[in-house]
């Protein structure tokens, strides 16, 4: 591991006068890996300036003054490599001062890497926990859509006038009898497969699945006389 990993710039503060290491990850292209002025670090990792200050705010980076001008030494620009990472898998700001503050006690590269992967890897458990609970609602967003969806559907064929011709409501008042299809056909003079039709034809304006219901449902609309 390269010596500059190693926290012990005096520029630092409290913060770096415990000895310790950082994770490698690669630093953004357009940054070199020297000092640089806030308005470079800015840039190179996409955020504000106010967000720098933030950090610092946060212990998390600590600006070195170049007269008015504000700059980052390599470990801070180091160190935003690693915030930065966190903040793009939206890592809580307490979770990231917890894990720099326990980079600052790795006693080598190998002890770094670890705190960093076991750090990941909670973030992981807990978005996987987020993605489930997510999943859930969605599932139930769905239920709730679909009984709305179905509750309408309802309601507008109980609005919905129903209309029979004679011969649908001399097959009904049959059915209402309980008398079978074939029976039925016999004494309307008519063929089963007639009969048939005319019966599912009577169930699908009553909004039933059988018969029963159609028979059920005239009743309560008057159709049909409970006596």
């Amino acid at each position: 591991m390269p010596e500059q990993f190693k926290t012990t710039s005096a520029a630092s503060g409290a913060r770096s006068a415990v000895a310790g290491f950082l994770p490698h990850l690669p630093l953004p292209g357009t940054i070199p890996d020297n000092q640089v002025g806030i308005a470079d670090m800015a840039d190179a990792f996409g955020v504000t300036h106010r967000t720098l200050h933030f950090y610092e705010e946060k212990g998390l980076l600590s600006a070195e003054r170049m007269g008015p001008m504000r700059v980052y030494g390599v470990e801070d620009i180091r160190r935003m490599t690693i915030i930065n990472a966190c903040r793009e898998i939206d890592m809580p700001i307490a979770d990231i001062q917890d894990l720099m503050e326990a980079l600052t006690a790795a006693t080598s590269p190998q002890d770094a890497a670890q705190i960093f992967e076991t750090a990941l890897h909670a973030r992981k458990r807990e978005l996987a926990a987020q993605q489930s609970i997510l999943r859930r609602q969605m599932q139930r967003i769905s239920e709730l859509l679909e009984s709305a969806a179905d509750g309408d559907a309802q309601n507008r064929s109980i609005l919905q006038p129903i209309h029979l011709s004679p011969i649908e409501t001399k097959c009904l008042g049959f059915m209402a009898e309980g008398y079978p299809a074939n029976r039925i056909a016999m004494m309307m003079d008519m063929d089963l497969t007639a009969v048939l039709t005319l019966e599912s034809d009577i169930v699908r304006k009553f909004n039933g699945h059988n018969r029963f219901q159609a028979v059920a449902k005239a009743v309560l609309m008057g159709f049909i006389s409970a006596d």
